[in-house]
């Protein structure tokens, strides 16, 4: 922590402005944090140590609500943590993003009429850190916007110095292991980006295309299949068929006539084929399709290259220059004038890859690329969840996990771009490949070069929650702070990043984990359940928000919808919500400064204390007790919604209203009182303080005096309950509302005063006749007092004399008229429901919206009656 973090607090205040501006709060209250250290961890410490790694984002991105919604639940959880005492470690960085990092460089050059080949190599890497430094991050200041507390002095980024080394030497190690090697597979090619992609960097859509069935082969020995690629017929060098299929069993092992072509391709049989789907019959084509390469390895086929990167038709004479989909419509012309289209339809709805960075639909594609062999890596990582080292939260998001980890494929680690980290081989002049690690000088002489690829962005991020910290050196950090605590991140990647992490943490760390816990949480939607997109009109700028309702706003609606891997809805209205909240705290607790509201001296014994003031700490302590389990479990949205009913509820419109007697009356009674609620507020801006960190810090400064909540103490159950006056003030309680709900029955605006009688003798209601006439607006009943309608609630009784107050002629005739209708509603529902031919031809939907109507209907007439009970006689 920094020299200015011991300077003395300065002394309580009551000085708050009238209304709360988040604008002027946040961003020098943000500063003021850092320039302090609070959020610096330090490794030497004996503190129990608690981390988290901020999934990286790509240097390239902006803060979307993605971020802002799992940033918010890791500040929470590291703030707290380091409230209670624990040595507290948020890492931030950042991913290169190779492929979107070098698009984005790329565009820039050809609006100079470049390209990167213009540049060469060397020079257009340049290039690009030229563009991340003056460019790249900007999500770094927006997370300053949302107030994230994490340790700007650990900052690190996937190809700085540090990161780079620990790449090379895990690179180093798997390859002397024999789990990366070189070898020719299908994979995902992106012909606009010219590289291998991801699984994850694939978006899959609903396209609009074609279905057309084409016969091979002549008379008997024909059959037919069906595809949407038409194009890639020209490299079929099979069609397959069940083994017992009775329909084909004459043509296994025969040969066929592949239209369009001089070639005859094998029938093969093969248990991979469904023969319910379609003709039962599917052309095999292993160069551009990965079920159909497993299909070509089983039966020993040829793989035909017939395209190349950029989507280009290379074979056959009349389609060679083609693009693709150019090539799709001639492949189906010709096909058509031989007469060999023997079905067609369109448009055919069906599911297409496309590059996630660009759009352009990917092609599956025969490409010799660099893998990792993840059998025993995943496998390492399956046990490690079984065996419990490592628990997921919530906990049936499990079998995800499994089906992934238990069914991986060897992992393409190469990609075709210059930006990135470049695969440490070199080839020699007679055919020699070294691997190199970053300790090794690298071979020299003519002829050898060095690998072009460079690896998959998820290759240097799977290593973040142990590079981050100095791996493969054995510093203090990588000794203090690992393994992490918590990997709080969505269920989307949980194949990808969560994978991957877990599979180099256990190879590289000695079977350590590189987490205790994985708590993954759902996706952000729209109010309506949509997901947000870009393309759509419903995505939403968090810093727009922010800036209209603050930040702290935006974390609690977002925290608020926090339920353990299910998505997010959320909607402008909701955060106006959030900020009405913040709003309502930052106006009770001014009010209550003003009234005396303090933390000074011990707090007084319960015996020198009110039934309400016993109250409110009994419920202080039951609502810490219920946070701390919350957290505990991850139940971000269940927290929220606890804290935020205990402040606006419990404390605001329950203890301070039934307190303003007492302060107002003065005395010892206002003493402790204003002792007991300083007491609550402290407690409840500690408590809140992790998810609106902004708006709790400036009020428990004021309130306390102390220098910041961020280095404040995570507040302990006390342990006190008092049942007794829990239950004494749930009666005052159910008094104010029954007279509340009478008031606006008879339509009764809320200040105005009407006469009342209060029989409250003999009952636990007695002390606090002053609070319920204050609450409820209830004038002393005077001589002239006719008490024309009686409530008896709470073993009490409430006289109420309305005469004066509203016209109980209008009145009953307004209720008459309400009810009337209302019977008519039940009258009608009941005859509909009654129909036994009604009944047995609607819908169930129609018949249980009769039945919905006909309860509403009985409710009303119930309610209608006892109002018109209870006015005086006309």
């Amino acid at each position: 922590m920094t020299e200015n973090a011991q300077q003395q607090p300065p002394a309580p205040s009551t000085d708050l402005p009238t209304q709360y501006a988040p604008a002027d709060v946040e961003g020098p209250l943000y500063e003021r944090w850092v320039e302090r250290g609070y959020f610096e961890a330090d490794a030497k410490s004996d503190k129990p140590p608690y981390t988290i790694v901020i999934p990286p984002p790509n240097v390239t991105g902006s803060l979307h609500l993605g971020h802002a919604f799992q940033h918010t639940l890791m500040d929470a959880l590291t703030r707290r943590k380091r409230m209670q005492g624990y040595e507290a470690l948020w890492l931030p960085g950042m991913d290169h993003a190779g492929i979107a990092t070098q698009n984005k460089v790329e565009q820039q050059l050809a609006e100079e009429g470049k390209s990167r080949h213009d540049l060469g190599r060397e020079e257009f890497v340049e290039r690009v850190w030229q563009w991340k430094e003056e460019y790249g991050g900007r999500i770094l200041g927006q997370m300053r916007r949302l107030g994230d507390g994490v340790d700007w002095s650990r900052e690190r980024f996937t190809m700085d110095e540090g990161l780079s080394k620990a790449v090379l030497t895990i690179f180093k190690r798997l390859y002397d292991d024999e789990l990366i090697y070189r070898a020719e597979r299908i994979i995902n090619w992106c012909p606009r980006c010219l590289t291998a992609i991801s699984d994850i960097e694939v978006e899959y859509q609903e396209d609009a295309g074609e279905l057309v069935s084409i016969r091979y082969g002549e008379g008997e020995d024909s059959l037919v299949v069906a595809t949407t690629r038409a194009e890639t017929m020209l490299g079929d060098t099979a069609v397959a068929v069940h083994p017992d299929d009775e329909r084909y069993r004459h043509l296994i092992g025969r040969q066929i006539k592949l239209p369009l072509t001089d070639r005859t391709i094998p029938v093969v049989a093969d248990a991979h084929v469904d023969p319910e789907f379609g003709t039962g019959a599917v052309k095999v084509t292993p160069a551009h399709d990965p079920n159909d390469f497993e299909i070509g390895r089983r039966h020993d086929l040829p793989s035909l290259t017939i395209m190349d990167e950029h989507g280009v038709i290379t074979v056959h004479g009349p389609f060679i220059g083609l693009d693709r989909f150019e090539a799709r419509s001639a492949v189906v012309g010709a096909l058509k004038e031989q007469g060999r289209i023997v079905a067609e339809k369109r448009p055919y709805m069906h599911s297409v890859g496309h590059c996630s960075r660009c759009k352009t639909t990917v092609e599956p594609r025969l490409s010799m690329q660099w893998w990792v062999k993840v059998g025993p890596l995943a496998k390492a990582a399956g046990d490690a969840v079984r065996d419990g080292r490592v628990k997921i939260h919530p906990e049936d998001m499990s079998k995800r996990y499994f089906d992934w980890v238990d069914n991986m494929h060897d992992w393409c680690i190469s990609r075709q771009l210059w930006w990135g980290h470049r695969i440490p081989i070199w080839y020699g002049p007679d055919g020699e490949v070294v691997c190199v690690g970053p300790d090794d000088e690298p071979p020299t002489g003519e002829g050898w070069t060095q690998d072009s690829d460079v690896l998959d962005t998820w290759f240097s991020s799977g290593l973040w929650p142990f590079s981050t910290l100095g791996w493969p050196e054995q510093t203090e950090d990588l000794r203090k702070f690992y393994p992490t605590d918590v990997l709080l991140t969505g269920h989307d990647i949980i194949f990808f990043w969560v994978a991957r992490m877990m599979m180099f943490g256990l190879y590289a760390m000695d079977g350590q984990a590189p987490f205790h816990t994985i708590a993954l949480t759902g996706l952000v939607r729209d109010e309506f359940g949509k997901k947000m997109s870009k393309s759509n009109p419903n995505a939403v700028d968090p810093l727009v928000w922010m800036d209209a309702y603050g930040s702290d706003a935006v974390r609690f609606t977002l925290a608020n919808g926090a339920n353990p891997g299910a998505d997010v809805p959320i909607g402008e209205d909701w955060v106006k919500a959030s900020r009405n909240f913040t709003n309502k705290i930052w106006n009770a607790t001014r009010f209550a400064l003003m009234n005396g509201a303090t933390i000074e001296g011990p707090l007084p014994d319960a015996s020198e204390m009110s039934a309400a003031d016993r109250w409110i700490l009994s419920r202080l302590n039951t609502t810490v007790a219920q946070v701390d389990a919350y957290y505990d479990d991850y139940q971000f949205a269940k927290l929220a919604d606890a804290l935020y009913h205990f402040a606006w509820d419990e404390v605001f419109d329950w203890y301070v209203e039934l307190s303003k007697t007492t302060f107002f009356a003065g005395g010892e009674p206002a003493r402790v009182s204003g002792r007991v609620l300083g007491e609550v507020l402290d407690v409840m801006l500690r408590l809140l303080h992790p998810v609106i960190p902004f708006v709790t810090d400036a009020l428990w400064t004021t309130l306390t005096g102390g220098e910041s909540l961020v280095i404040g103490d995570w507040p302990k159950d006390s342990g006190f309950r008092d049942k007794a006056a829990e239950q004494e003030i749930e009666l005052v309680q159910r008094v104010i509302t029954e007279v509340r709900r009478f008031r606006k029955d008879q339509g009764l605006k809320d200040g105005q005063k009407v006469p009342a009688r209060l029989e409250l003798t003999g009952t636990a209601l007695a002390p606090h006749e002053a609070a319920i006439r204050q609450l409820l607006r209830l004038q002393p009943e005077g001589d002239a007092f006719t008490a024309t309608a009686t409530l008896p609630v709470a073993g009490a009784e409430v006289a109420l004399d309305l005469s004066g107050t509203i016209d109980v002629v209008a009145e009953r005739k307004r209720l008459a008229k309400d009810l009337a209708a209302a019977e008519k509603e039940k009258s009608q529902a009941n005859g509909k429901l009654g129909n036994e031919a009604f009944l047995a031809k609607a819908p169930d939907h129609v018949v249980d919206k009769i039945r919905t109507r006909l309860a509403k209907a009985e409710e009303d007439i119930a309610r209608i009656q006892a109002q018109l009970e209870r006015l005086p006689q006309a």
